[in-house]
């Protein structure tokens, strides 16, 4: 009877000590994880007091937390205060936390800084988060790079122009440009730069009495089209338009004059086609008439022997008058045989 208490009581307290297990297991995995993360705070911690960039152990767990990785931010802080760019810890979080990158915009001011370059960290972090390379566009502000008009990665190689005389000349342009970083947010981006110069040099040709101008003097293309002002509102400043290559084309002004000439003739046989239709058609109208005057003197001679008879009967016509009037009438066909022998053979003479 006492057998049932007794495996409750045993039940009960293994039950306890199973909770009482997990609960261990749970505080000393809490406690692992936080010595991890204490001791990856204190170590970073160490690194930048040494580097003279401190950054606040409580800060750098607290990072953990706000999932900031504390890596890259107490690195970007040492990295400017060793060169002499005082930037705090909140304010590179801040710009992790809106997705920027921290290492390069870091990078870009030390750059600045070195290269004598007016560089903030904000106008910096604006460059970043507008997507463009902030690394880069200091770079290239102090190295200028190099653009192909048109671009190499495009179908065309070249750009097409006619000159006054009609002829086609093709030309390829190098531009070199500096990255103006207060105009790098919003500014118009190399694609615009390579159109603009693409009009200016068309627009330089075309305006070229003859093609031979062209090729003469080919730095008049970039002196008119760097007169141009073209880098306006672009991210960039134009320092020069070199022309690399020229080259002539087809005589499109001979080719569109022969194109006309053609296109002239055909509106020419167009109309004597036109006209010759008319007339064939007047001259199927003028047989149709002859035909229906014939037909009328037909009708009028059928009437003659009614108008005969008539005369018969009413006896305003004789017998020898019939007779006379057949006479006539053989004697005037008799002496149309003999004035048109080809018109009827069978009265040629033999």
């Amino acid at each position: 009877m006492d057998l049932f208490p007794l495996l409750a009581d045993s039940a009960s307290n293994t039950v306890q000590g199973d909770a009482v297990f997990w609960g261990i297991g749970i505080v000393v995995l809490i406690v692992i994880i936080f010595g991890f993360w204490a001791m990856t705070a204190i170590g970073l911690w160490f690194q930048s007091v040494t580097s003279g960039a401190p950054v606040g152990i409580i800060q750098i767990i607290l990072m953990r937390f706000r999932k900031v990785n504390p890596n890259i931010i107490v690195n970007a802080r040492i990295t400017a205060k060793k060169a002499g760019i005082e930037i705090t810890s909140d304010r590179l979080e801040a710009h992790y936390m809106a997705g920027g990158r921290v290492g390069r915009v870091v990078n870009a001011l030390v750059a600045a800084n070195k290269a004598k370059i007016d560089l903030n960290f904000d106008r910096a972090c604006a460059i970043d988060l507008a997507g463009r390379d902030v690394r880069e566009a200091v770079n290239t502000s102090v190295n200028p790079k190099v653009i192909d008009v048109p671009s190499l990665t495009g179908d065309r190689r070249s750009i097409d122009a006619i000159a006054g005389d009609g002829i086609q000349v093709k030309v390829r342009a190098r531009v070199t440009v500096r990255t103006e970083l207060d105009r790098l947010v919003g500014g118009a981006t190399e694609e615009t730069i390579i159109a603009r110069v693409g009009e200016g040099i068309v627009t330089t040709i075309g305006s070229a009495e003859n093609h031979m101008k062209v090729l003469e003097n080919p730095d008049n293309i970039s002196r008119t089209v760097l007169d141009r002002g073209l880098d306006a509102g672009t991210a960039f400043e134009i320092l020069s338009i070199d022309i690399a290559d020229v080259d002539v084309g087809e005589n499109i002004g001979a080719r569109l004059k022969a194109d006309q000439a053609d296109a002239d003739k055909q509106v020419a046989q167009a109309m004597a086609e036109k006209q010759r239709a008319l007339a064939v058609a007047r001259e199927q109208e003028m047989k149709a008439l002859v035909e229906e005057n014939r037909a009328k003197v037909v009708l009028a001679e059928a009437e003659i022997p009614l108008a005969m008879a008539e005369a018969f009967r009413s006896g305003n016509f004789g017998i020898m008058d019939y007779y006379n009037m057949k006479n006539v009438m053989a004697d005037t066909q008799m002496r149309e045989n003999i004035a048109n022998p080809d018109d009827n053979p069978s009265s040629g003479m033999t």
